[in-house]
């Protein structure tokens, strides 16, 4: 499993954990990434600079760390 896969995972979690509208909320953080995050499977390979972009959008986006 990829590392991008498990950062999706934990996004996901977390929208549905406040209760906001998954929809909205991944489009806005696909946005700041460049990939659409529904797409982001198992087998995405990982890569350094999605990675650090997906965590960035997540912290801006969630208040997250990841």
């Amino acid at each position: 499993m990829s590392e991008l896969y498990e950062l999706r995972g934990l996004i996901e979690k977390k929208i549905r954990a406040d209760g906001l509208d998954e929809v909205q909320v991944k489009g806005e953080i696909g946005l700041r990434v460049g990939r659409l995050v529904s797409l982001i499977s198992p087998r995405t390979p990982d890569d350094p600079v999605a990675i650090a972009k997906l965590k960035q959008a997540a912290k801006d986006v969630l208040n997250i760390s990841l």
